[in-house]
């Protein structure tokens, strides 16, 4: 049998690097998620392809195509370097302590309000870990990012990506008291009709509905004039008396509380906003994205303006 330099565990490097150039779609993508340099990742791939003694890619300025080899290698390498995580996994086990790099996705208000204290808790809890905290409101393509999992607010559609749902966001009408006639309290969603609108343009934008708690339901017409996918521009926008909006509870509450901002037919709510964890499906998942998505079904549940989904 010929030998070579290359040591088993090498042969796994080099297995993962390739399968990360795939997914990421270029070297430097690839190099940017392995935190090393570009030609560090196409040495790794020259070394690949002298040791298998074929062509894995064919590159030109603009495109990377894999070959029909590449193809094959690619296929056997994703199952290998899977295997080898779960081996890894196991023989020194479920109990260890998360180490590395987790890439999450969450979103741009929630994420850096209410979630900041669960990040905290887990990061303090697991210390060799270290977070990129990315804020967006947009969903990912997780293989080509390298995200390794998103905190969604909203219905998911896509089926091919795991999607738990773990908590709801109350909602509720509010509105700046200089919006409203002196001594003005508007109890019932008829009410809402004659006076100016801003929407958060992602959830509603020319109709609103609301139940009450005898389960009862109103829908009103709105014209809103502003639409606008930041619940920060909606709060601001309801503060200065631009109108009244629909509002995710926790990011009004203070404001309800300090007399900025009037909640309108208390009795009367928006459905709440499901909040999902969603990951792409796979036949391994590493201990440091386990850990997160166990505590994030622990917590999301009970911090403040969130609540348990209904059955």
């Amino acid at each position: 049998m010929k030998e070579t330099a290359l040591s088993g565990i090498d042969r796994i490097a080099l297995m993962q690097t390739f399968v990360l150039i795939v997914e990421a779609g270029t070297l430097s993508a690839a190099a940017l998620r392995l935190e090393t340099s570009q030609p560090t990742v196409s040495r790794r791939l020259q070394s690949l392809e002298r040791l298998l003694g074929v062509k894995l890619l064919q590159r030109t300025t603009h495109v990377m195509k894999l070959t029909d080899d590449g193809e094959r290698c690619f296929a056997h390498a994703k199952a290998l370097v899977e295997q080898w995580q779960a081996i890894e996994d196991d023989l020194q086990g479920a109990a260890e302590e998360p180490k590395g790099l987790l890439r999450v996705l969450v979103p741009h208000a929630f994420g850096q309000d209410q979630m900041i204290g669960p990040l905290q808790e887990y990061l303090q809890r697991y210390p060799k870990m270290r977070v990129e905290w990315m804020l967006s409101d947009r969903r990912p393509d997780f293989i080509a990012e390298g995200v390794d999992c998103a905190v969604h607010v909203g219905t998911v559609t896509d089926p091919s990506v795991v999607a738990l749902l773990v908590a709801e966001i109350p909602r509720i009408v509010v509105a700046a008291p200089q919006l409203l006639a002196s001594g003005l309290v508007i109890e019932h969603p008829a009410g809402l009709a004659e006076l100016p609108w801003v929407a958060l343009s992602t959830f509603y934008r020319q109709q609103v509905t609301l139940t009450s708690e005898q389960q009862e339901t109103e829908h009103i017409a709105i014209h809103p004039q502003l639409l606008t996918d930041s619940l920060y521009a909606l709060r601001n926008a309801m503060l200065a008396g631009m109108g009244a909006g629909i509002a995710s509870s926790w990011a009004v509450k203070e404001d309800i509380e300090q007399g900025r901002l009037q909640h309108l037919c208390p009795e009367w709510h928006a459905a709440p906003l499901p909040i999902y964890l969603v990951y792409p499906y796979a036949r391994f998942y590493p201990a440091k994205l386990r850990r997160f998505l166990e505590m994030m079904r622990e917590v999301l549940p009970i911090i403040g303006g969130t609540q348990a989904p209904v059955k």
